[in-house]
């Protein structure tokens, strides 16, 4: 049987790639889970009878867009947080969870040539890896931009050649980033959005971590398009509950954008949707208007911020995390220090080149592990402890 060539030779899913590099090995202690961003504190308490309460609607098809309700819980929650109005109906659509949006996005809005030519997506490098297998099923380019220490741990697009330039049509940015934890400034985004507006491409602002942060809420794509007063089709915002509220189960995310935009993603939902049930709908609903939960789930993380900055004190090229909710370690290798550490302490930590392209030291996650704080605080302490007598 034939396959699509373009899918032949993409590189190992990177938790596969973890399981062949560690499985086969006895861990040196306790196990303990930091390689993979699943929250892991309670979630509202009053989900599960919002779900018993509306159990009746498993008997119907969902909508697919989302319900009435969810859809205006989410643009009410876009106007409290990015003091953006949107239009519920026209500008918002429910997910079955962020990476089918940030997948079908593309599918729905890359157009198939740019300028005459093959169209490029911009993605930041390391990357959620959606960004690139979403490029390669609608044919572009995927060019992948260094994501590093030198530029602030997000991709430089203002640098690339012209003719790249002129090529794109769509560029990804995560924000808080996946896996540095660096936050896009308003100077940042107002950057891109003049780069996109003068080269005609859209902005996927991925800001599923933007609910996790140390100290000011990051600012989003939405309002600094607003304040510039771009043209609102320009970015197509992504989040959901799967961080901010500790509900990755539950599959409920969020796409907005301008309305010529969202009939364009609407119409592909149409046909290749998988929408949420109505029970777990009106669930999400009422956990998009709910910020008591999202501010005691924020205090935890800022405890283990507090946690890791303590026991990384002193150590050379840690970076506190703005936010989100990983740790991104120096080290001179990361697959060696993730074998290490497993086999002398059974702390499992994941390598940054497995996040990211590029050949030995050429792939800018080579010299990185990247930590997830989702264990609870003296669980993460102690592991953070582990770690670092181990490498360091």
């Amino acid at each position: 049987m034939n396959f699509p060539e373009r899918f032949s030779n993409l590189p190992p899913y990177a938790f596969p790639r973890l399981r062949a590099l560690l499985d086969h090995h006895t861990p040196g202690g306790d196990v303990v889970h930091m390689t993979i961003g699943e929250p892991k504190h309670d979630f509202p308490s009053w989900v599960t009878d919002v779900i018993v309460e509306n159990a009746a609607g498993f008997q119907s098809y969902p909508p697919n867009e989302g319900s009435v309700d969810l859809r205006n819980a989410i643009a009410d929650w876009v106007q409290r947080r990015y003091a953006v109005a949107v239009d519920p109906m026209a500008q918002v659509m429910a997910l079955n969870g962020t990476r089918e949006g940030l997948y079908n996005a593309a599918m729905a809005l890359c157009p198939e040539q740019k300028n005459g030519q093959k169209p490029v997506v911009l993605i930041p490098n390391p990357f959620y890896q959606v960004y690139m297998v979403a490029s390669i099923s609608v044919a572009a380019e995927p060019v992948f931009v260094p994501a590093t220490a030198e530029t602030g741990h997000l991709p430089d697009y203002a640098s690339l050649p012209e003719d790249v330039l002129n090529r794109t049509a769509v560029a990804y940015i995560c924000s808080p980033a996946n896996p540095q934890g660096a936050v896009a400034s308003r100077a940042y985004w107002a950057e891109l959005i003049r780069l996109a507006e003068k080269y005609d491409f859209r902005i996927f602002a991925d800001e599923c971590y933007s609910e996790i942060y140390r100290d000011s809420a990051p600012v989003g794509a939405l309002t600094v398009a607003q304040e510039l007063g771009a043209d609102p089709e320009r970015v197509v915002l992504f989040n959901s509950l799967s961080k901010r509220s500790n509900l990755a189960g539950l599959r409920s995310g969020l796409i907005v954008s301008g309305p010529e935009t969202m009939k364009r993603v609407h119409q592909l939902r149409s046909y290749s949707g998988a929408p949420l049930p109505a029970p777990l709908q009106a669930a999400a609903a009422r956990v998009w208007a709910d910020e008591t939960h999202v501010e005691e789930n924020r205090a935890l993380y800022r405890e283990k911020y507090l946690i890791a900055d303590k026991v990384f004190d002193g150590l050379d090229g840690y970076m506190a995390p703005e936010a989100g909710f990983f740790l991104w370690l120096p080290v001179p290798n990361g697959e060696e220090a993730a074998l290490k550490l497993w086999t002398e302490t059974g702390v499992r930590v994941l390598p940054g080149a497995y996040l990211a392209q590029g050949q030995g030291a050429d792939n800018p996650g080579h010299g990185y592990i990247r930590v997830a704080l989702v264990a609870p605080a003296a669980q993460t302490e102690t592991a953070l402890q582990k770690l670092r007598s181990c490498l360091y």
